[in-house]
């Protein structure tokens, strides 16, 4: 296990915190407005070498606050809490899900596991634990530098830390999971569909993933590049190289040696055959947009939204034929409402609409998804959803709600874990 230290803490929040003030001044006019509360964060910097010294608590199960990304893998569901660690579930009876635990992990957004090995990044780190046994959780590896673009000052090892708050304003334009002006839509969230490699057996995760596994290689994604670790030895992830991608990327999805990843501008499409070196083979482009993308042997499903950092973009559904993964053709685009991530089964597609809800369709004549829509549940917002084997597992900033899916057209409510203190907008 790799380790460093030279503990000092800076933090930066005059500016920061005078600005909030001046966001929640009251009005001096006499004329009625709304009010909208929001659950937002702000910035809070310190240094990695402090943040190392400290340990990694294993704690007992408790409330989600604020969920983030979700993944399961055999019979259990983990949860992330953005920028603080992990939930770990029994999941294996859908109706009753059990909390077990929750690791204790500064700086948290992604997660991945293969083989029994669970992968979550700490800031810039990457740590490995062994979760062969739920219930005794411990730290094997940690790969330090790995994540740099997380610096704030690399030569100093500053990072960069969000802190919740709850703020009160008159626009409606903040509505969004993590704030509007707060923190980064680190919600933007790779869809291991139960994959293997070798004798390795991975999880599987939302389409919103910036996380994901194949070929005995695991593939990070940020703003920019593609980070590609070597995990045939799965507790000691050996990084290998960067790929630059450009920016704006958000979300990576893999599917038979292929890697699409999402991007503010477009889908690209990287060959895996050789897993330590990916090749592009081609990149859609369109207008700028949130983008999470599903794939299956013929079609990508890629949602396009405007949101916090593509205010510019359209909300719609776009289907591509990719059969020439190196010449993806756009078919058909169909008006949204402010979709997000989306999850495949077969011939059906479901789509998380927002604050809107959550909508299923049947794909088989993908010229008509329109005319296929099967439901619309209004009262379930969605930001990103798991077709898993037993359950439609869909989470959204009210909570995590589970659905027998067995009957695509009739969605049957199995479960659901609210946070315990939403934000009502």
């Amino acid at each position: 296990m790799k380790n460093k230290s030279n503990p000092t803490i800076g933090k930066n929040l005059h500016l920061v915190l005078a600005f909030m003030m001046f966001l929640v001044l009251p009005s001096c006019h006499d004329e009625v407005t709304n009010t909208y509360t929001y659950k937002t964060s702000y910035p809070v910097y310190l240094e990695m070498s402090t943040v190392r010294q400290a340990d990694i608590i294993i704690e007992p199960g408790k409330e989600l606050d604020n969920p983030g990304k979700i993944y399961i893998y055999g019979d259990y569901l983990f949860i992330n809490e953005p920028q603080k660690g992990i939930h770990i579930l029994d999941n294996s009876n859908p109706a009753s899900p059990k909390n077990i635990n929750f690791i204790n992990i500064p700086g948290n957004v992604d997660l991945a596991v293969n083989s029994e090995i669970l992968y979550a990044d700490n800031y810039v780190d990457l740590l490995s634990f062994d979760i062969s046994d739920v219930r005794s959780i411990k730290m094997v590896d940690r790969e330090e530098d790995v994540f740099k673009n997380m610096y704030s000052n690399f030569d100093t090892g500053q990072i960069i830390t969000w802190k919740d708050t709850v703020l009160t304003s008159e626009s409606d334009m903040m509505w969004g999971w993590g704030g509007w002006w707060g923190r980064p839509e680190f919600l933007a969230m790779a869809n291991d569909a139960g994959s293997k490699g070798g004798g390795q057996s991975y999880g599987q995760g939302g389409s919103m993933a910036r996380f994901t596994l194949m070929s005995g290689h695991l593939y990070a994604v940020d703003e920019y590049s593609l980070r590609v670790f070597d995990v045939n030895k799965e507790d000691e992830p050996v990084f290998i190289k960067n790929i630059d991608l450009g920016w704006g990327i958000e979300t990576i999805f893999p599917f038979q040696e292929k890697l699409f990843i999402g991007s503010n501008t477009g889908m690209h499409i990287y060959d895996a055959r050789v897993p330590s070196d990916p090749k592009k083979m081609a990149e859609y482009s369109h207008f700028t947009a949130c983008d999470p993308v599903v794939v299956n042997e013929d079609y990508a499903f890629v949602t396009l939204r405007n949101g916090q950092f593509c205010r510019q973009g359209v909300n719609e559904l776009q289907v591509l034929d990719i059969k020439d993964p190196y010449n993806p053709k756009l078919l058909k685009a169909y008006e949204m409402l402010n979709p997000h991530g989306l999850g495949l089964a077969g011939d059906f597609l479901y789509i998380a609409e927002g604050e809107h809800g959550l909508k299923s369709f049947k794909v088989a004549d993908v010229m008509n998804i329109d005319k296929n829509q099967l439901e619309f549940l209004k009262s379930m917002k969605s930001v990103d959803i798991i077709p898993g084997p037993k359950s439609l597992i869909v989470i959204g900033p009210d909570g995590v709600c589970q659905f027998d899916y067995s009957t695509p057209s009739v969605l049957k409510p199995l479960s659901c874990i609210q946070v315990k203190n939403p934000v009502i907008v």
